[in-house]
């Protein structure tokens, strides 16, 4: 799809925000919602701040990653008024808005100083106002400041995406896989991790700054570290392995995909590689409506059991046992996914809390149609979780010699993002890779 073609799906998406905004305003008794922007706190004893992205609600109307001090007001049959601020300033470029059709769709305005913008009048007074946005930027704004209820249904409006939206998440793919396969090629030539990473911005256009998310390139046992957050300036004196996690914005919206790689001639962990893609890919196809996410997810720890079985470093236990008795969860600690969306981790995924048995899963909901869901299921070698088994009753059933060739790979994970479709799904990470 072409960006003219994507461009051409705004109006509706808009449309249908106004429908679903103002249906969560109107059941929770407000005529009017004014969303903050967002601004980015500056670092204490300094004059620097952190890069700015935006808070979700407001991205999830304009898209507008980079507009810090802005504001939106969204009220019920009226047309929406977009306050950008725009200072007068020789020290910084002032922000161009690209011309696009969902700005017709609003009445944009501009403001020179970092203050609230001229309300309505019945507005400004506060009735049937609610205002969503960071607490620190809201002092002396009028109305009812993040209603939690409110605040639940808006996050709700996030979960089913629009055309719109799974145009720009599909883009937003396959970007980041350009991104992936660059890096990959990086990786074979025998780069460090923070070669890698360059030839990831490269091909992608983005620079660190502009990511939803830090990118996760770890070598060797590096990848043992689920958010490992460094990047080494020299490679080892033996690349063994690469795993990266890494994704892009687009129009706002986000991806996450992770990938695994090999070096040559290591078998094993290529195996345990090759096991995991199969199981990803039969994870990826369980995704549908009406099926619960957990069940992925446990499907994901039954696949787990079979890897370890499969590649002989647990043996005299069966799967459903290892699964049973914790064995699973000490090498795939983490949940099978989220949802994806304006966020990587994105909003309303959690109606009833985590089960014991998933502690870190993100999502507990059944799926439905128009779910943008990641499937990341891994297997790691981390010291500190190992240690415990190794030293308790089941240690009988690990193969240590395996272990220790293994332990110096980090680990394996595979993520792709899946659009929840009328009939089944779409692995919107995998339509241009193959």
């Amino acid at each position: 799809m072409t960006d003219n073609q994507i461009l051409a799906l705004q109006p509706d998406h808009i449309a249908e925000l106004q429908k679903r905004y103002q249906r969560a305003l109107a059941d929770h008794g407000y005529s009017a919602l004014l969303i903050s922007a967002g601004a980015t706190p500056v670092r204490y004893g300094d004059d620097q701040g952190a890069p700015f992205q935006g808070f979700g609600p407001f991205l999830h109307w304009t898209g507008l990653t980079g507009y810090e001090h802005a504001w939106l007001l969204i009220q019920a049959d009226t047309t929406p008024v977009l306050w950008l601020y725009q200072p007068v300033d020789f020290w910084h470029a002032t922000l161009q808005l690209p011309s696009e059709p969902w700005q017709q769709a609003m009445d944009i305005r501009y403001i020179a100083k970092r203050a609230l913008p001229p309300l309505p009048a019945e507005t400004g007074q506060g009735k049937g106002l609610a205002v969503v946005g960071d607490p620190t930027l809201l002092a002396g704004v009028p109305g009812d400041h993040n209603p939690v209820a409110l605040t639940v249904a808006l996050d709700e409006t996030r979960m089913h995406k629009t055309d719109y939206e799974v145009a720009c998440l599909t883009r937003a793919n396959n970007i980041a896989l350009a991104g992936h396969q660059a890096a990959a090629a990086a990786f074979a030539d025998g780069a460090s991790e923070f070669k890698i990473n360059l030839a990831y911005q490269q091909a992608t256009l983005q620079r660190e700054t502009e990511a939803p998310y830090h990118s996760i390139i770890g070598l060797n046992e590096h990848a043992g570290t689920l958010h490992y957050q460094y990047y080494d300036t020299t490679a080892p004196a033996q690349s063994r392995s690469l795993l990266m996690d890494a994704g892009v914005r687009y129009r706002g919206y986000c991806s996450d995909i992770t990938r695994t790689y090999a070096a040559a001639g290591e078998g094993r962990f290529a195996a345990l590689v090759k096991g995991m893609d199969l199981l990803r890919e039969h994870l990826c196809k369980m995704v549908a409506p009406g099926v619960e996410y957990l069940a992925i997810h446990r499907k994901a720890h039954s696949g787990v059991a079979a890897l370890l079985s499969a590649s002989g470093l647990v043996s005299g236990i069966s799967d459903e046992t290892m699964v049973e008795q914790g064995i699973t969860r000490v090498f795939f600690p983490h949940g099978i996914g989220h949802f994806l969306g304006i966020q990587v981790h994105d909003v309303a995924g959690k109606p009833v809390p985590s089960p014991a048995e998933a502690p870190f899963l993100r999502l507990t909901r059944t799926l439905e149609a128009g779910m943008v869901v990641t499937i990341e299921p891994g297997l790691y070698f981390i010291p500190s979780l190992l240690e415990p088994l190794l030293k308790g009753p089941l240690a009988q059933h690990i193969n240590t010699a395996i272990l220790g060739e293994l332990k110096g790979y980090g680990g394996v994970r595979l993520e792709d993002n899946v659009l929840v479709t009328e009939t089944g799904a779409r692995n919107l990470s995998r339509l241009t890779e193959n």
